[in-house]
C-alpha cells in the first residue's frame, strides 16, 4: 500500500471519530482546551491500537485466507464504508450525548468526562479494528499504520470539536458520508488490483 493510500485509510477512519469529536463540542455546556487535547488523545489511541489487535488477528489467518484476502479487504472496508455512510443518512453515533437541554444538570451536559470519553473512542475505534484485519493482506508496516491512524485521527479530532462550536450541524452527517466513501473505494481499488493482477 502506498503512503498516499493509507493517509486515505486514516481519513476514512478518521472521520467517524471527528463526526462524533464535532457531536461532542455541539452537546457540551462549554468546551477547554484540555477538553479538546483530553478527547483528541484518547480517539487517537484507541484508533492506533484497535488496527494492531485486527493486524494480530488477520496474521493469525493471512496463510488461511490468502486465496481470497482481497475479497476479505473488499467486504470489510466496503461494509465499514457502507456503515458509516448509513449511519450519517440516520444520524446515529453510537455513544454520542444529546445536545444539552436548558434544564440539564451540568453533570449531563459534560461529553468530556473521561468515562464518556472512553465508551465514545471504544465505539468509533470498531472500525478500525475490522480495517486493521486487512493491513497484512494490503502489505502495510504495522508501526507506520497505527502511527499514521493515531495521529490523523488525533488532528481531525482536535479540528472536528473547533468546528464543532461553530458550525457542526452543517457538517456531522457529510463527514461520515465522505469517509464512508473513501473505504468503499480503497476496498474496490484493492479488490481490482488483485482481480486485475490474477
Amino acid at each position: 500500500m502506498s503512503l498516499l493510500t493509507l493517509l486515505l485509510l486514516a481519513l476514512g477512519l478518521a472521520m467517524d471519530a471527528m463526526a462524533v469529536s464535532i457531536a461532542s463540542a455541539l452537546a457540551a455546556a462549554r468546551v477547554r482546551a484540555r477538553d479538546a487535547l483530553l478527547l483528541a488523545f484518547m480517539f487517537g489511541l484507541f484508533q492506533a491500537l484497535m488496527p494492531v489487535i485486527g493486524w494480530a488477528l488477520g496474521s493469525q489467518f493471512a496463510k488461511t485466507i490468502s486465496a481470497w484476502d482481497h475479497w476479505l479487504a473488499f467486504v470489510l472496508l466496503g461494509g465499514i464504508g457502507a456503515k458509516m455512510i448509513h449511519e450519517a443518512i440516520t444520524h446515529h453515533h453510537p455513544g454520542v450525548p444529546d445536545a444539552p437541554k436548558p434544564d440539564d444538570p451540568p453533570s449531563k451536559r459534560n461529553p468530556f468526562q473521561m468515562g464518556t470519553l472512553t465508551l465514545m473512542a471504544l465505539a468509533t475505534s470498531i472500525d478500525a479494528l475490522a480495517a486493521g484485519i486487512t493491513l497484512p493482506v494490503l502489505e502495510v508496516r504495522l508501526v507506520m499504520a497505527a502511527a499514521i491512524i493515531g495521529g490523523v485521527t488525533f488532528a481531525l479530532c482536535l479540528l472536528g470539536v473547533s468546528v464543532g462550536r461553530r458550525f457542526g450541524e452543517k457538517l456531522e452527517g457529510k463527514l461520515d458520508i465522505i469517509g464512508g466513501l473513501v473505504l468503499i473505494g480503497i476496498g474496490t481499488k484493492t479488490l481490482i488490483e488483485h482481480l486485475s493482477a490474477g
